[in-house]
């Protein structure tokens, strides 16, 4: 009992010894702890010579095998830090070590014999032993391997201290115990001032179960999570499956849901580019995890190809589209960027996001209001821009009711003072930001988008300029959307609004449809409406009763949800393409292209020609009345 109670006080000694070093080590600047491995470098590939020639002469070694070293160690310790340097030994966060450090560390072992031997044996030296130097390649591994390993070690035994330090942790488990799972429990490791405290993994591999992945075991599968997690007075669960889909997450949603538990995620396998996990990546579970969506995927270089090198004007930038616009066409490399909408503040703060994220980026803001013919000749004057993404528009349905000729002013008015700009000052594309509402329209917005996009249609041919539009449903989280509607409304207590219980809209995510866009105008050879697949259209009722799910509560017990009818214009369903169309497919798997979109050109220009706002109105409410009819 003596002997092992000596043990356990040695090992704890050990431990703290090394706890010790590692909190030493932290604290030394990236700069200090490079000079320390060189240090180390330099002294250990030395010693391992010397203690191979004592492990192979029994520890009798002659004196001339000295002599010879000595005369070689030198340029032998330059040529192999050197080479060390230039394999990532000294870039590697070793604090993190993993198979890529010790591949590296057991390069720079077979660089190292090598160097030995050349400078032992080029020219011919007498009798050294050849064994010592394939001793040497076997322990500089160890050295160079082992050395760092320490570190991580010592960061290890760190992060368990922390760990038991924390006050009142909070007990997590993680869903998924694949590679994305175990990153994700390195991370909370590395960084126990958070308060995170990993008590289990569950997975639907049952041959993962029993297994550990960093000490933490695998205590089962998904369905057993309910009693996993009460058993273990679990207060939070991390879903770690980025590549899953979303069933298991819905799964795991309700499961938590009904224990009151806090569920977060990943992003999508498709945004873990660089495939890592890190603490800012791990986020709450979000309506996008839950709608059932594939991810959606862009040729980038296809997009590069029209967009790099050329002056873009987005118009309505400062709204949520036109900003993931200017987001996303900021990152492929423009001449410069044109962001008008007649909002300052919005564009003011999008100005400065892009200034710090694309320093080198040209970027003007403009302050201008596309209904002023003047102002907009103006700026294509001036910028002369040559690729035009028009998003600027009024769309709020029931709005838009109540102030029919704003509609028609903004959406039909100054989208045509845009397109006659472009035609007029040599732009090379147009592209029209269209809705669903377009399809058949029952309501003034819908019918001036409709109006829009024949007007962008007949533009076609009337100038090099190629015009397209592209239509698609509801984005999540735009301004004025149903999701941050509902999320105020259950931050407030409830009721939580519904208009119709059978109401269904198309839905995708800002980033998705940016991407899309952008894909679909570089497609585009002129007067083609192009269609984003949606998915399947998205009870709100269902939606609503997620969101109030995800935010911790039960509905219609903690979060009543009421039904206050539709409102003027508003459709219970949604369509992507009209009676009288047709969508084809085109060379990407998301995009569709409308056929037989009968344009009306004649028509049109003879009521937009004299901007004569009341004969427009008039022309919107007949489509508005034929719609009306054709949908009974």
């Amino acid at each position: 009992m003596a002997v092992r109670q000596i043990d356990v006080k040695a090992k704890v000694k050990m431990g703290q010894a090394v706890e010790a070093q590692g909190r030493l080590w932290d604290r030394l600047s990236p700069v200090a702890k490079k000079l320390v491995m060189l240090a180390y470098d330099a002294v250990a590939i030395n010693l391992v010579v010397t203690f191979g020639l004592i492990l192979r002469f029994d520890g009798d070694v002659p004196w001339r095998y000295f002599q010879q070293y000595f005369v070689v160690a030198a340029p032998y310790t330059i040529v192999c830090l050197i080479a060390f340097y230039f394999l990532g030994l000294y870039n590697s966060i070793w604090e993190y070590a993993s198979v890529d450090e010790a591949l590296a560390a057991a390069k720079g072992a077979g660089v190292s014999a090598v160097a030995l031997a050349m400078l032992l044996y080029l020219p011919p030296t007498h009798g050294f032993p050849r064994s010592v130097v394939l001793m040497a390649l076997f322990f500089n591994f160890l050295a160079l391997a082992g050395g760092r390993m320490s570190i991580r070690i010592a960061r290890r035994l760190q992060v368990v201290a922390d760990m038991r330090d924390l006050r009142d942790p909070k007990r997590v488990i993680i869903v998924g115990a694949g590679q994305a799972g175990a990153m994700t429990l390195r991370e909370l490791q590395r960084h126990p001032e958070l308060g995170y405290k990993p008590v289990g993994f569950v997975d639907d591999d049952p041959r993962k179960r029993g297994l550990r992945i960093n000490g933490v075991p695998v205590l089962g599968t998904s369905d057993d999570l309910k009693t996993i997690a009460q058993r273990l007075a679990c207060n939070e669960v991390i879903v770690a499956m980025p590549a899953a889909g979303t069933a298991p997450v819905r799964r795991v949603v309700q499961e938590c849901a009904a224990l009151g538990v806090k569920i977060r995620t990943l992003p999508g396998v498709y945004e873990l580019i660089d495939g890592k996990v890190t603490v800012s990546q791990i986020r709450e579970v979000s309506l996008e995890d839950l709608l059932g969506r594939e991810p959606v995927r862009v040729n980038l270089a296809e997009i590069a190809a029209y967009l790099e090198g050329e002056r873009v004007l987005v118009t309505g930038a400062g709204g949520s589209i036109g900003s993931e616009l200017c987001r996303q066409i900021a990152r492929l490399r423009p001449e410069s960027l044109l962001m008008l909408d007649n909002h300052e503040n919005e564009v003011y703060e999008l100005d400065l996001e892009l200034g710090t994220s694309y320093i080198a980026l040209k970027r003007t803001s403009i302050i201008a209001d596309i209904r002023d013919r003047t102002k907009i000749e103006n700026v294509f004057r001036t910028f002369r821009p040559t690729v035009v993404f028009h998003a600027a528009a009024h769309k709020h349905v029931p709005l838009m009711e109540a102030y029919p000729e704003e509609a028609i002013k903004t959406n039909v008015y100054g989208t045509k003072n845009v397109a006659d700009m472009a035609a007029r000052y040599g732009a090379k594309r147009f592209v029209l930001i269209s809705t669903d509402k377009a399809v058949n329209p029952k309501s003034v917005m819908g019918a001036t988008k409709r109006m829009a996009e024949m007007l962008i249609r007949g533009y076609n041919g009337s100038a090099p300029c190629r015009f397209v539009s592209v239509r698609f449903g509801n984005v999540l989280g735009s301004a004025g959307s149903v999701v941050p509607i509902f999320k105020a409304q259950i931050a407030r207590g409830g009721p939580v609004t519904v208009t119709h219980p059978e109401m269904t809209r198309y839905f995708m995510t800002i980033p998705e449809a940016v991407a899309l866009v952008l894909q679909a105008g570089g497609m585009g050879e002129g007067g083609e409406v192009f269609l984003l697949e949606m998915g399947k259209p998205v009870s709100i009722d269902w939606l609503a009763r997620q969101l109030i799910r995800l935010s911790g509560f039960t509905p219609d017990r903690d979060i009543k949800i009421t039904y206050t009818g539709t409102r003027p214009g508003e459709k219970v369903h949604e369509k992507l393409v009209s009676g009288e169309e047709v969508h084809v497919p085109t060379s990407h798997d998301r995009i569709y292209m409308a056929q037989n979109l009968e344009a009306s050109w004649s028509d049109l220009k003879e009521v937009l020609e004299p901007l004569n706002t009341v004969s427009t109105l008039s022309l919107l409410r007949g489509v508005i009345e034929e719609n009306a009819a054709m949908t009974k």
